[in-house]
């Protein structure tokens, strides 16, 4: 007879001893005596994968993060079974298992703890909501220090803070809000100066503790799903942050375009207001090179529509802003009207490709349009699909870039502020509910967006941004870190999320410049200005129900200082263009945190004002008002103030001054700066002449020039150029190495090399091994600049 019917709560649960084990190739699989599997797969010398199954199965493994085109190797896998434990042994790290209860530990080639477990694995049956709760906790100790997580606007350094994940549309989000638009389940350890990766791969709602709870104990769970993550061992913070970038995947190369300056606004319209936008830029030559379309362009929010009375004539506006240098980027949201009169619903609705309840009814939510369904974009059929939908806008009417929003997925007026947890997702045939599927919704937006705007752009690269995603995300889709404020704080909060975002892999990112809710001073734009021009995606984006946000709209000094910033970035434009080219190739992140630089120096380690731009320009924003100068931290080696040319010692804090026309500003000695001259759209001008500035370095240092057609995808059939340039200074020589690597040919045929901070008077020159006068060359004393054909192979001055 059953006398009890309540459910045994059994609390938290733990592999128990050692029973088993095998090993098949790189993978090794260990049993429990209760049945848990452990499974270590050998991926790279320093990259191991760990997974566990409690129930002595694991489901198909499956994963939106991981790049399925990545390749792995390892130089050597040894297995040792000890008396207490077994030991895999790589060329990189030591990992043992502990025979009492699985227990993990990871040390380097000496033996030294690089990550042990404190409790390590353990799960709870989730009594309410099915599955269980997997649970891990590891070793922490004093000195370590944590980063990463993605866009959480908290303070860089995440010592002492818990952090959840779960997408969600926060407008006018706060410092310490830890859920807003993106998942990324990854962070980078540094204990005792040695770095270390952890990639929890897991959809469900994760949380993360460094040390917030217990002094000593660093953990990190899931409300559902696998205990499955990947160990990335370092020991040099680059080594993890380009692993994990190759692991989740590379994009490609963008267009130099979307390197520009961007104008958004909710909203700009009807065209008549949109000529005016664009009309001005040009007056008054400020350089721009994309415009954005609100919500307000479509007939009623319906997406893929246009509001005929607003835009009468969408193809000839887009044509005619593409004559005069800008392109037109239009906003697409996952929410589709219920109406039986639009096109797009009814074919959603006659395939089936709406998400549904649990039992068989339509989600149905308000968003801009009203009521909506939405596609269920973890269904390839509807990805295609909704690819194809694209067609119309892109190819027919000739837009060049398409901007994701609301796909958190965000509904308004409900508990949450998105889908019931009950909703049902195909997941590329692994069936789920929305719990499992929530955090990678927006991806898989972005993702089927990145299809259709590139099957449809007519051979040209794609332009996708979204707000929501998921780790791998940057596969498909530039970012921006969501609605934030016009304050100070959320200032100083767009430096470290746009650092955080780059650590994270997802390195093509910016902010809503200026600040999307209220509206900012005229002094707080100029500053984020500045700021904003050192991101790698630079657009400026508001409410407009606070007021206008263009560059003219607050005073004369405004939009000179502005300007001189905008044009500055134009100017560095080859600079970034390699910066980006450095990213999709190496993962090698183009905003790079002082701990990333250099994570030796413990003064680096809680730094988060300063950050290297690219690999040899070193920006400090102004992040308070009234400010004439700040004290900021100069890494090591010596750097040049950009605008005095003063060089400064690194490895310690100095006074900069910086009036309101000037934002603290470092070249890294023996740098060779590319510049173009100023254009007020990418490709403005046809150049004819690159200008290299060249600041002087008693030793060596490479700089790099990556250039191509700056669109389309000749550069993968060979038509790019590579230039390495080789400086090596001595006290009265410069020696400059140029070699060329590709196939491509700029239509510039000079370069002019401007130097800075010659040590001696330039007296002889001498390219190719041969002489040549300084008239030939046409130097000029005052400026310290000299012309000579591009395509030279040695350079040296005396």
């Amino acid at each position: 007879m059953i006398t009890n019917t309540n459910l045994e709560y059994k609390g938290n649960l733990f592999p128990k001893a050692y029973k088993t084990h095998t090993k098949k190739a790189n993978l090794i699989e260990f049993e429990s005596q209760n049945g848990v599997l452990l499974q270590i797969h050998v991926l790279r010398d320093s990259l191991l994968r760990f997974r566990y199954a409690p129930e002595g199965y694991f489901e198909k493994d499956f994963s939106y993060a991981i790049d399925q085109k990545q390749e792995h190797g390892y130089s050597q896998l040894d297995l040792r079974e000890e008396e207490n434990e077994f030991i895999i042994l790589t060329e990189q790290v030591h990992c043992k298992v502990a025979k009492e209860d699985l227990r993990i530990g990871l040390y380097d080639l000496q033996g030294n703890v690089i990550l042990e477990d404190e409790l390590g694995f353990h799960w709870e049956e989730n009594l309410e909501e099915g599955g269980n709760f997997v649970k891990m906790s590891k070793q922490s100790h004093d000195s370590d220090n944590f980063y990463g997580l993605g866009d959480k606007p908290t303070n860089f350094n995440l010592k002492g803070k818990r952090i959840s994940n779960w997408n969600t549309d926060q407008y006018a989000y706060a410092k310490d809000m830890d859920e807003v638009y993106k998942t990324v389940p990854f962070y980078i350890g540094l204990s005792d100066k040695k770095a270390y990766g952890i990639f929890f791969d897991n959809t469900f709602k994760t949380h993360f503790d460094f040390c917030y709870e217990r002094r000593n104990v660093m953990s990190f769970w899931a409300d559902g799903g696998e205990m499955n993550y990947y160990f990335f061992y370092g020991p040099e913070m680059s080594n993890v942050v380009k692993a994990y970038t190759d692991l989740t995947g590379k994009p490609e190369l963008p267009p130099m375009w979307a390197m520009g300056y961007h104008q958004s606004k909710w909203s700009y319209y009807p065209e008549a207001n949109v000529r005016e936008l664009t009309s001005k830029f040009r007056d008054l030559s400020f350089p721009c090179d994309a415009v954005y379309l609100d919500i307000d362009y479509m007939d009623e929010f319906r997406c893929f529509t246009w509001d005929k009375t607003r835009f009468p004539n969408p193809k000839k506006m887009i044509s005619d802003f593409e004559k005069e240098g800008f392109k037109t980027v239009v906003i697409i949201d996952p929410g589709i009207k219920i109406d039986k009169d639009y096109e797009v619903f009814k074919e959603g609705l006659e395939q089936d490709f709406f998400c549904k309840r649990a039992d068989g009814a339509y989600i149905k939510g308000k968003v801009w349009p009203g009521e909506c369904y939405f596609p269920d974009f973890t269904n390839p059929k509807v990805r295609e699909w909704w690819a194809g939908l694209y067609k119309g806008l892109m190819l027919e009417d000739g837009v060049h870039g398409v901007w994701n929003d609301m796909n958190e997925p965000a509904v308004m007026e409900v508990p949450g502020k998105t889908f019931p947890k009950d909703v049902r997702h195909n997941y590329d045939g692994n069936f789920c509910s929305h719990r499992k599927a929530h955090n990678i919704y927006g991806m898989q937006m972005a993702r089927a967006t990145y299809h259709g705007v590139k099957r449809n752009g007519s051979s040209k690269r794609p332009f996708v941004i979204t707000r929501a995603t998921y780790s791998g995300g940057q596969r498909y889709t530039s970012s921006w870190t969501g609605d934030n404020i016009a304050t100070w704080e959320h200032l100083w909060l767009a430096n470290i999320q746009v650092q955080r975002m780059s650590l994270s892999g997802m390195g093509f990112v910016g902010t809503d410049i200026g600040g999307f809710a209220e509206h900012p001073s005229g002094e707080l734009f100029t500053r984020w200005v500045q700021l904003g021009v050192f991101h790698p995606f630079t657009r400026v984006h508001s409410s407009g129900h606070h007021g206008d946000q263009e560059p003219w709209s607050f005073d004369e000094q405004v939009l000179s200082i502005t300007r001189k910033f905008v044009e500055l970035r134009y100017q560095l434009l080859p600079y970034i263009y390699t910066m980006y080219y450095n990213y999709v190739t190496y993962g090698d992140p183009m905003i790079k945190p002082l701990v990333y630089f250099d994570q030796e120096d413990a003064q680096t380690h809680y730094r988060s004002d300063e950050f290297v731009f690219g690999d040899q320009l070193l920006v400090c924003p102004i992040q308070e008002p009234n400010a004439l100068g700040r004290r900021m931290y100069i890494p090591k080696g010596k750097w040049y103030n950009y605008w005095t040319n003063e060089v400064v010692e690194g490895g310690k804090e100095i006074w900069v001054a910086a009036a309101m026309d000037i934002l603290p500003l470092f070249v890294k000695e023996g740098a060779i700066i590319p510049k173009y001259p100023v254009q007020q759209y990418v490709d403005e001008k046809e150049i004819d002449t690159l200008h290299l500035e060249v600041y002087f370095k008693e030793g060596r240092e490479r700089s790099l020039i990556y250039e191509d057609a700056h669109d389309g995808y000749d550069y993968k059939r060979g038509k790019y150029l590579i230039k390495k340039l080789k400086l090596y200074g001595k006290n009265k020589a410069l020696l400059i190495d140029q070699f060329r690597e590709g196939h491509y040919e700029p239509r510039y045929k000079k370069v002019k090399l401007k130097f800075i901070g010659l040590p001696f008077k330039l007296s002889k020159i001498t390219v190719d091994t041969e002489k040549v006068s300084l008239t030939e060359l046409q130097y000029n004393k005052k400026e310290q600049t000299i012309v000579l054909d591009a395509n030279f192979h040695s350079l040296l001055i005396n």
